[in-house]
């Protein structure tokens, strides 16, 4: 039967991966119509595709490690990309201190007419010098509005002029699940938005934004993703207007990756028109698929408002109450009654949850729907998942629950996480060791924009339990290379329902393949985030060549 396939591409001279047990490899694979249809070695595949018309593309990877295409779980291209150009990136480093954050907008804003918004995305306080005071804001604005969104994007602060246009006052209660942060002593607002309150001025800023502005970020945002090695992702909390923009690339041909769609529970509207609709996890095509839905449980550890059973340690936030645990953002009932709703639309259920209090509620919501009717493979997930406490592994045990880890955090935030949860509490996050030892699914993830989408790093820090800049995370809970890629390959295709799809080099499969600069499975693991990319194969296309070898 293969004879009389067209295959479209071939991949010869490499050492590709299958990620089915630990230096399994093939040197060669063929693919037509986007899948792989035959692996083996050189000389089998170039006699398989010998006399072809059209003649297949041929890629040497000139002894190449290939691994199949790398799945973000839980990322949020739409956030990044619609901001490109309109929002200050503070990731670029430019500002290392208050007073140089105050300049910068002093300068972006000088001259702008009144109205004209200064909008910061990434801020990190912990590297700017803390947050800048609604008075220090309103004085280098010159009373036009400001917004500094923290990069946990749980948290920011605003001035007067931005706390005027959603209508922030001393009045104003605090939303449900946010809080409006005030002056010591008194109801006026500081400018400090917390949860809700925060995501109030972010839908108001960003309500007269249109596809197309999503559509062109995104082409960007997914082309840095590419070169990476992510030949999918899982699109987080996405909105309305990513969705159309989504759609208008696939249109277009311009969706060079694969994406997942998470319905964002924060737009009630949208999330019961999805559900009234009957559509269910897997709807869609191999390019652009509904994953499923998915709610907000809790803040972030970073942030000091993730929710914990403990009280946080290290420098508090300015007003933060005395033995502050953090916030739970849902009400237990309400949700059940939507985890269980959603299950019986055919959905999976995604709720974020990083503290150890947090990840207990969710596992205790999941289970008690699950004792109500027969989900036999729910694919029940709680994201982020952090703080993964003996109790928590063993809920989550118990109910097939996919702990889906913000690895990155480990990598990009853990020194925030050792510096408010201390460092012996470390064995307790991102403890892969013990799930996978367990048989917990844990696939991992960046969050990115909140930290790099580059896998590598990720990678690194659930191998060597080691943050960017070093500090030890507890070598107890370290796992192999081989194990750190299953988080992104296997587990992740997992996460998703698409374990017959992708995840794997297998007949059948797509034909998604990375190739990389280095063996990650021989090198020193140490090294393991310097890991580059070469080329990035969807479908058997090249979609990013770091060389010009094969485009």
């Amino acid at each position: 039967m293969l004879d009389l396939v067209p295959i479209d591409t071939v991949i010869v001279n490499g050492r590709l991966f299958t990620m089915d047990a630990p230096g399994h490899m093939v040197e060669a694979l063929a693919i037509a119509g986007g899948r792989i249809i035959a692996m083996g070695s050189t000389a089998e595949i170039l006699a398989l595709s010998n006399g072809r018309s059209p003649a297949p593309r041929i890629i040497d990877a000139g002894g190449r490690v290939g691994l199949p295409g790398l799945i973000d779980s839980h990322c949020h291209p739409d956030m990044t990309g619609v901001r490109i150009g309109r929002w200050h990136d503070f990731s670029d480093g430019a500002t290392s201190s208050r007073d140089a954050v105050l300049d910068l907008i002093r300068r972006e804003l000088e001259g702008k007419p009144a109205g004209h918004w200064f909008l910061g995305y990434r801020y990190d306080d912990t590297r700017e010098g803390g947050y800048p005071s609604r008075e220090e804001l309103d004085a280098a604005s010159g009373g036009r509005p400001v917004f500094l969104y923290r990069r946990c994007s749980q948290m920011g602060v605003a001035n007067s002029a931005a706390l005027a246009e959603v209508g922030f006052a001393a009045e104003s209660p605090d939303p449900p699940f946010g809080g409006i942060g005030r002056i010591a002593g008194s109801r006026e607002p500081s400018g400090m938005l917390f949860a809700r309150a925060a995501h109030i001025l972010i839908e108001h800023v960003q309500a007269s934004y249109t596809p197309d502005d999503f559509r062109q970020g995104l082409i960007r945002v997914f082309d840095e993703y590419l070169s990476f090695g992510l030949s999918s992702i899982h699109n987080s909390l996405v909105q309305t207007q990513a969705i159309r923009a989504c759609q208008d690339m696939r249109d277009r041909g311009e969706l060079n990756l694969r994406v997942g769609l998470m319905i964002t529970g924060r737009d009630e509207e949208l999330m019961a028109a999805v559900l009234r609709s009957g559509l269910r996890t897997g709807f869609g095509d191999e390019w652009l698929r509904l994953v499923g839905v998915e709610w907000v449980g809790d803040g972030s550890t970073s942030g000091r408002t993730a929710a914990y059973t403990t009280p946080y340690v290290g420098t508090p936030l300015a007003g933060e109450p005395a033995e502050y645990r953090g916030t739970l953002l849902l009400d237990p009932m309400v949700h059940r009654r939507r985890v269980k709703n959603a299950l019986d639309h055919g959905m999976i259920v995604c709720t974020d949850a990083m503290g150890d209090a947090a990840i207990a509620q969710i596992i205790e919501i999941y289970e008690s729907v699950l004792k109500d009717g027969a989900y036999p493979d729910h694919r029940l997930r709680i994201e982020h998942c952090c703080a993964v406490t003996p109790p928590n592994l063993a809920g989550l045990l118990r109910n097939g629950i996919i702990c889906s880890s913000a690895a990155g955090f480990a990598w990009d935030l853990g020194d925030a996480h050792i510096a408010n949860r201390g460092a012996a509490a470390m064995v307790d996050f991102w403890p892969h060791r013990a799930m996978i030892d367990a048989g917990v699914v844990a696939p991992a993830h960046s969050d990115a924009p909140v930290c790099t989408a580059n896998p590598f790093c990720a990678m690194s820090s659930l191998v060597n339990r080691r943050t960017r800049s070093g500090q030890s995370l507890g070598p107890s809970q370290g796992i192999s290379v081989f194990e750190a890629v299953q988080a992104y390959t296997v587990h992740a295709a997992y996460a998703g329902r698409e374990e017959n799809l992708k995840g794997r080099l297998r007949p059948g499969m797509l034909g998604d393949v990375v190739l990389l600069d280095r063996d990650p499975f021989a090198e020193p693991k140490e090294a393991l985030h310097e890991t580059r990319v070469d080329a990035t194969i969807v479908g058997g296309a090249v979609k990013f060549d770091r060389l010009g070898a094969w485009t």
